[in-house]
């Protein structure tokens, strides 16, 4: 159930996601933005748009900086309520 409210409203908001096979996390591909540094994007998603993610890179050997996890096995209302802040993310946060 949660995975399902938390990726639709992804994909209602046009967020590019990777569909969770079973995890209670899902990866966000923010390769839009222009960001070289994952760590640097969701420091900027916290302070400009106040949703906390996780960077990608620290789940990889590889060098993978483009996406970040958010963790959705949370309270209904938590998740509405970041999916509502999420809504204005491709206005709020910077492009590089």
């Amino acid at each position: 159930h949660k995975k399902d409210l938390f990726c639709n409203g992804l994909r209602e908001l046009g967020i590019k996601y990777t569909e969770p096979q079973g995890a209670y996390y899902v990866l966000v591909d923010i390769s839009e933005f222009g960001y070289d540094d994952d760590v640097k994007f969701c420091e900027d998603l916290a302070r400009i748009v106040g949703v906390g993610a996780v960077p990608g890179s620290s789940f990889f050997k590889e060098n993978v900086n483009h996406l970040i996890r958010f963790h959705f096995a949370k309270k209904d209302e938590t998740l509405l309520a970041a999916l509502d802040k999420l809504k204005d993310m491709k206005k709020k946060m910077p492009h590089y």
